[in-house]
């Protein structure tokens, strides 16, 4: 039942509920705009694209490793305590980010702000469902998702302005202050609440998934490094990685408080709509990777520019989110996440049509398509997951969908970004003459790097300009058609697999989440994608952890 709270206090909570949540959503949103600053020998830490790559990743990884452990834990030893300690681990690692002097430290300082973004995100919706009675939650949860969302649409527009006024690490430096103001109204006006009956956390399986896939990506990000897949160095972690995996898997299985329910999938409306998710997302993360490069390093625009210019991904997704629960009822799950799909493939296959003079314009209506057809297929999926799971299992549930869509994230900044890797260096090469046989090497870790050794070489050094930004443009093509093959493919598979309309009927009435849930859980959904492309595929899930006090 609801703490009692009063009715004008329970909004004000709620708000600041929204500052712990905004300090997130704002980071891993203009985290992407930095990307190509960070990436420079002179104004940034000379990142190469394997470590842009884990300063994302280190950052994801943990975050889902720990999102459904944290949920469990704030359950146990009290949700505020665990919100204020997340905001403050959260500020501090950001502090550690923001002055950085290697990718290495930022890579650790990075991973750290995900042990603090997990222990945040689950106690938010939690403390909601506490202190608001089911008349009002759904309210409550519409207006916390609304400044999610405009936190997402602001993000990259903030750090462009940051980036044109300070340094890199002010963009996460921007942190500091929020995660301090939230802490000192958490400790002021939020109340303390516990579950009566909490879970047992599962160490196990949480150290056996984080090990599993760090090894995985590492493996991927490897082989986009030396610009091979069968080298021994790639093939080991990988198989290491995929092997600890399905010792996961298997340990999950069998024990009684898993980290993640593997049992669950077995339910087919569950398992396809978590496949939608993580095949949508995987689809996006590598183009959102790289968008930066390209509107900065190939296209020119300043960082502010870039990131008004990604605001229509946002635009459309929270128009076509509005109208998801309506072609729902109207088609059926299946037919809305399929089509919600196939308009993503549509997007993707857009993006080769972009060159190094191409109209923005057109650049800015594939933005709004992509983002109106995932505003279709995240509601229409996190809402076919949770009205599987039963209310006293939402925890279960929302860690399904998050961490379908963190995994997913990590795996395609790691695959896409190796393929983009691998064909940027493959084209560039010839081209490379100019350069001293001992700088060609540097000259192709990322764009940025070429064009810094292109810079040095005076005159001379404009055609390798001209080569790096067509090699750029030809390895973005190739990645965004893999891209679009995979997004269709998962429109495919949504066809053949996720349960028509009266499969969804049945299960709805047989017990499964109750309105307030799927109502919930949509609103996370809504929120989250353009966080996840914007935010380089940092972009955070927003857990739905019900109480049962």
């Amino acid at each position: 039942m609801p703490t009692d709270v009063t009715d004008r206090r329970r909004w004000i909570i709620l708000s600041v509920l929204i500052i712990s949540l905004v300090a997130i959503v704002l980071d891993n949103t203009v985290l992407n705009v930095a990307l190509k600053t960070i990436s420079e020998p002179k104004v940034g830490l000379g990142a190469s694209q394997g470590q842009l790559e884990w300063a994302i990743n280190s950052y994801t990884l943990v975050f889902a490793g720990l999102l459904f452990t944290f949920g469990v834990i704030g359950d146990r030893i009290g949700r505020r305590r665990m919100l204020i300690i997340g905001m403050t681990l959260f500020g501090l690692a950001s502090l550690l980010s923001s002055y950085a002097q290697t990718p290495a430290e930022l890579i650790w300082a990075r991973a750290a702000m995900g042990f603090g973004g997990a222990a945040v995100m689950p106690q938010t919706l939690s403390i909601i469902t506490n202190i608001f009675d089911p008349k009002e939650r759904p309210r409550a949860i519409g207006i916390w998702a609304s400044a999610v969302g405009v936190a997402i649409a602001i993000g990259p527009v903030t750090g462009g302005l940051l980036l044109d006024h300070f340094w890199w690490g002010s963009v996460f430096l921007i942190n500091v202050p929020l995660t301090a103001v939230g802490v000192i109204a958490i400790v002021l006006l939020v109340p303390e609440s516990k579950s009566p009956t909490p879970g047992r956390v599962d160490f196990l399986g949480v150290l056996g998934s984080i090990v599993g896939l760090v090894l995985l990506v590492y493996g991927i990000i490897r082989g986009g490094d030396v610009g091979s897949w069968l080298h021994r160095g790639v093939i080991g972690p990988i198989v290491a990685g995929l092997a600890v995996l399905v010792a996961f898997g298997w340990h999950e299985s069998r024990t009684e408080y898993p980290s993640l329910d593997v049992r669950l999938f077995r339910d087919p409306r569950l398992s396809s709509a978590a496949a939608a998710i993580g095949l949508n997302f995987f689809a996006i993360s590598g183009v959102y990777f790289f968008m930066s490069f390209y509107l900065q390093n190939v296209r020119g625009y300043s960082p502010l520019h870039a990131g008004l210019l990604t605001t229509p991904v946002a635009i459309g997704q929270m128009l076509a989110a509005g109208q998801s629960a309506r072609l729902v009822r109207r088609f059926g799950a299946k037919v809305v996440c399929a089509s919600g799909m196939l308009i993503v493939t549509g997007a993707l296959i857009g993006y080769h049509s972009l060159g190094v003079a191409t109209p923005i314009d057109l650049l800015a209506v594939i933005f709004f398509v992509q983002g109106t057809g995932m505003g279709i297929v995240m509601p229409t999926a996190t809402e076919s997951v949770m009205s599987v799971v039963p209310r006293q299992r939402g925890g279960a549930g929302s860690a399904i969908t998050n961490t379908s869509r963190q995994v997913a994230v990590a795996l395609g900044v790691a695959v896409l970004g190796s393929i983009l890797a691998q064909g940027y260096r493959a084209r560039l090469a010839p081209d490379l003459a100019v350069l001293p046989p001992a700088a060609r090497s540097a000259a192709t870790q990322s764009v940025a790097a070429t064009q810094a050794a292109a810079d040095r070489l005076g005159p001379a050094g404009a055609r390798l300009l001209a080569a790096a930004d067509q090699s750029f443009v030809q390895a973005m093509h190739v990645t965004t058609i893999i891209s679009a093959v995979i997004a269709a493919a998962g429109a495919l598979l949504m066809m053949f697999w996720m349960p028509g309309r009266s499969a969804g009927s049945a299960a709805e009435a047989t017990g499964g989440a109750t309105a307030e849930l799927a109502a919930a859980a949509t609103a996370g959904a809504t929120a989250e994608p353009a966080g996840a492309m914007l935010g380089g595929p940092t972009g955070q899930p927003v857990p739905v952890v019900l109480a049962e006090d």
